[in-house]
C-alpha cells in the first residue's frame, strides 16, 4: 500500500505528536486488504479553527477532538483529519491518560471514519467500530481506550 502523508501544524508544533508517529498510526489503521493508495492529510488545530470547522460541516459549536473528512475510499483512499490539540490535552489530563495513547486513538478513529465506519448508526456499528479499535491500538501496545467510563464522543472546549 502507497500512504502519501501529509501531517500540518496550525497549532503549537512542539507540543504535538511527531509526524513518525502520525504516520503508523495511520498505516495501522489502513485496511491493507481494500487499500492500495491513501492520500491523507493530518492537521493539528486551535480551539478556533476546530469550532468552526465544527460549526461548518456538523452545526455543532464547539471544538470537538477530531474531525473526518472523507474524500475518496475504496482501493484509492483520499480524506483529511483534523485534530483540535487544545481538546486533546484536556480529554488526555481528565481521562489520566497518556497523551501518545490518546493521540493515536484519535488518529486511529479518525482513520477508521475516512475508510467508512460510523459509530452513530447503530449500537451495532459502534460495537464493531470501537472493536476495530482496541485491535488496531493492541496492536500498537496501547491499552483499550474505551475501559472505564472513557468515550471518543465529541466533547466541547
Amino acid at each position: 500500500m502507497r500512504l502519501n502523508l501529509s501531517v500540518q501544524y496550525a497549532c503549537a508544533r512542539e507540543a504535538c505528536p511527531p509526524r513518525e508517529d502520525v504516520k503508523r498510526w495511520v498505516r495501522a489503521a489502513l485496511d491493507p486488504d481494500v487499500i492500495t493508495r491513501a492520500d491523507i492529510t493530518v492537521r493539528f488545530v486551535d480551539a478556533d479553527e476546530g469550532q468552526a470547522l465544527n460549526l461548518e460541516y456538523r452545526g455543532r459549536d464547539y471544538a470537538t477532538n477530531v474531525l473526518s473528512f472523507p474524500y475518496e475510499q475504496g482501493a484509492h483512499l483520499a480524506g483529511d483529519l483534523v485534530v483540535c490539540l487544545p481538546v486533546l490535552v484536556r480529554e488526555t489530563a481528565e481521562q489520566g491518560k497518556a497523551f501518545a495513547g490518546h493521540a493515536a486513538h484519535l488518529i486511529v478513529h479518525g482513520t477508521l471514519h475516512l475508510q467508512g465506519w460510523d459509530h452513530e448508526t447503530s449500537d451495532e456499528d459502534a460495537d464493531a467500530m470501537e472493536d476495530e479499535e482496541r485491535h488496531i491500538l493492541a496492536g500498537l501496545g496501547i491499552a483499550d481506550p474505551y475501559a472505564g467510563d472513557y468515550s471518543i464522543q465529541s466533547t466541547e472546549v
